[in-house]
């Protein structure tokens, strides 16, 4: 080889090893920089997107938040996997909805709390005279109270309560964050009342999958009646179907809902009865019940899925 290809090679060699060198150094950096991100900040384990975004949003960049329950999952129904037990058993405070919307995870809520691990039953500050408790549903209460944002906001008092409790020296940032978006959720309280009175009295009547909206009814003068009960643990039978249908008919209400987190197919069972009595009810579209939208879609904020849920609502019944 030529004095001056080896000069070249050698020169080659040299300036790839210092690269090598500086991307590595660069890549320890980053990974160092991305531990040194997530240290001090808490480690949070969620059940529900509502709960989920409601901590994120009062949390902000002081938490680490990971969600179990994503878009379409039915929390009545939701099983823990392997998974999911090592994400609870490192979190440093565990938010859940309780009043048995998590039927299936309460023994794991008790099995972390037996760990030394704090497990945090959002709606536990809901005065009880608040709660609904509906007939066929074993004595308890009614879980869905998102769908009155005022008792969501007692909810999210809870939570920010929660996170000062564990975290004090970040009060302020909790208080200010909590301060912003209770703002935003009056807001949103005065938003569905307004909408939902563009829709004469005689007929708001929301009929759905699951009863789940007992609350919203209650807070926004709806009439409500769900093809299942409380819980989607409880199948509805063909005389559920069939009263219903006839309930349709007989008021001729113009739309049924279904449900992101319920089978489509209860609904249009539905649907098909009521044809059979004369009379044709559309499907309105698909509400938000149990389970947020997508991520990265105004769906998959709790603001932006009680949004969607009204507008759906109202725009339906007046056609």
């Amino acid at each position: 080889m030529k004095k001056s290809s080896l000069s070249k090679l050698c020169a080659l060699i040299f300036i790839f090893s210092v690269f090598i060198l500086i991307t590595n150094g660069c890549s320890k950096e980053d990974k160092k920089a991305a531990t040194d991100k997530s240290q001090g900040k808490l480690k949070i384990v969620t059940t529900t997107g509502m709960i989920t975004n409601t901590t994120e949003m009062i949390g902000g960049d002081l938490i680490q938040v990971t969600g179990l329950m994503g878009p379409g999952v039915d929390p009545h129904l939701y099983k823990a996997s392997a998974g999911d037990m090592r994400r609870l058993s490192e979190a440093d405070i565990i938010f859940y909805n309780g009043l048995h919307l998590e039927g299936k995870m309460a023994e794991v809520f008790e099995q972390m709390q037996g760990r030394g691990i704090k497990t945090v039953a959002i709606t536990k500050d809901v005065n009880p005279s608040l709660l609904k408790s509906p007939p066929g549903f074993e004595g308890a209460h009614d879980p869905h109270i998102w769908f009155d944002i005022s008792l969501w906001i007692t909810a999210a008092q809870t939570i920010k309560n929660s996170l000062i409790q564990l975290d004090t020296k970040n009060q302020t940032t909790y208080e200010q964050n909590a301060e912003k978006y209770i703002n935003e959720l009056k807001q949103l309280h005065e938003y569905v009342k307004n909408q939902a009175e563009k829709v004469p009295a005689e007929k708001r009547v929301l009929i759905t999958a699951h009863d789940a909206f007992n609350y919203f009814g209650s807070a926004y003068g709806f009439e409500v009646r769900g093809l299942q009960g409380i819980s989607t643990a409880s199948e509805a039978g063909t005389a559920d179907v069939q009263s219903l249908a006839s309930f349709i008919a007989e008021r001729k209400i113009p739309a049924i809902f279904v449900e992101s987190s319920v089978p489509q197919r209860n609904i249009e069972a539905v649907q098909a009865a009521v044809k059979s009595r004369g009379f044709d009810v559309e499907i309105g579209g698909e509400l938000f019940s149990d389970a947020m939208g997508n991520p990265n879609t105004p769906e998959g904020t709790y603001i932006g899925m009680v949004k969607h849920n009204i507008d759906t609502i109202v725009n339906s019944l007046l056609e």
